[in-house]
């Protein structure tokens, strides 16, 4: 038996609520199951003062969305100098700001998609880039807010200007990438294996395809060229590394084979913090290196550090 307490960090108050409470409930149980003595807290914003009472010797991160994974709840466990998973404060924030993420990761020479970014409210009538194009708020995850604008349409998307609107005024417009939906995760230094997502009944990989049972198929490993597969994981390792991310994360890319020759491959984003859900990408990586999910969980557990 381990004996350690861990304290699983889930809920919170973003628009992932839902998936952070599947994330963490999934978590919890494995952990337990590893031994680990588990608190299971539904992070609100008395959190601190739970931490500072609890004391345990581990947070485990399932929190997803704004305020788990952009520096703020790191920046908590920081002051109370409780060790953490996942990456520390500089770069759960970077990696948050889709529009900062990019730019480290361009200078780094990883290949990103034209976009600029523009307060929603500067939206005309008028498209402000050539069509097709992905208009993404810029501090979101799970694709919520994400709207794709096809090469036919005639006008910007209304909703992206209406009171509807809850995803932030800062937006970025990149340019579409059509093609094959890639993931790789990262484990420390270790590179893990290559998955294609294949969305069932979505014209893309949307918040259903995510966490609705059935929403996506996920084939690993993806069924690519040697190269190509390499280079992926090439990629998400020197994302990994730019942005300045520990324990696990995972990368995104679209891949564009109907060109000839290569194909274009493009990094779209980097997740600091990946679902742990019974669908979710990295916990499947994980098993397919050999690793089964308590096993995974116990990894994370013991990488956990401040000063991240």
């Amino acid at each position: 038996m381990n004996g350690r307490h861990v304290a699983v960090l889930m809920g919170g108050f973003s628009s992932e609520r839902p998936v952070s409470l599947s994330s963490g409930a999934a978590c919890a149980d494995a952990l337990e199951a590893e031994g680990f003595r588990v608190t299971r807290v539904d992070v609100a914003r008395d959190v601190a003062t739970v931490l500072s009472e609890l004391r345990p010797d581990v947070a485990f991160n399932a929190l997803h969305g704004p305020f788990g994974e952009d520096g703020t709840i790191q920046g908590i466990l920081e002051y109370l100098e409780i060790p953490y998973t996942h990456s520390g404060v500089l770069a759960s924030a970077l990696a948050m700001d889709k529009a900062q993420a990019k730019h480290v990761a361009a200078a780094s020479g990883i290949p990103v998609a034209e976009a600029l970014v523009m307060d929603r409210h500067a939206f005309g009538p008028a498209h402000p880039m050539k069509t097709p194009y992905v208009v993404k708020p810029v501090c979101e995850g799970s694709s919520f807010g994400v709207v794709i604008v096809k090469e036919d349409q005639s006008h910007p998307p209304q909703v992206v200007t209406s009171g509807e609107w809850r995803y932030g005024d800062r937006i970025m417009v990149e340019r579409y990438v059509a093609g094959r939906e890639l993931t790789c995760g990262v484990m420390g230094d270790r590179v893990l294996g290559v998955t294609e997502i294949i969305p069932q009944g979505h014209a893309f990989y949307d918040y259903d395809s995510k966490y609705v049972k059935g929403g996506s198929q996920h084939v690993i490993p993806a069924q690519v060229s040697p190269n190509i597969y390499q280079k992926i994981q090439t990629l998400a390792l020197k994302a990994h590394q730019a942005i300045g991310c520990r324990g696990v994360s995972r990368s995104d890319f679209r891949f564009d084979d109907r060109t000839s020759g290569e194909g274009e491959l493009i990094w779209l984003e980097i997740n600091t913090q990946p679902g742990m859900t019974p669908t979710s990408l990295v916990p499947e990586m994980a098993q397919h290196a050999g690793l089964g999910f308590g096993e995974f969980l116990t990894w994370m557990v013991e990488d956990a550090s401040c000063l991240r």
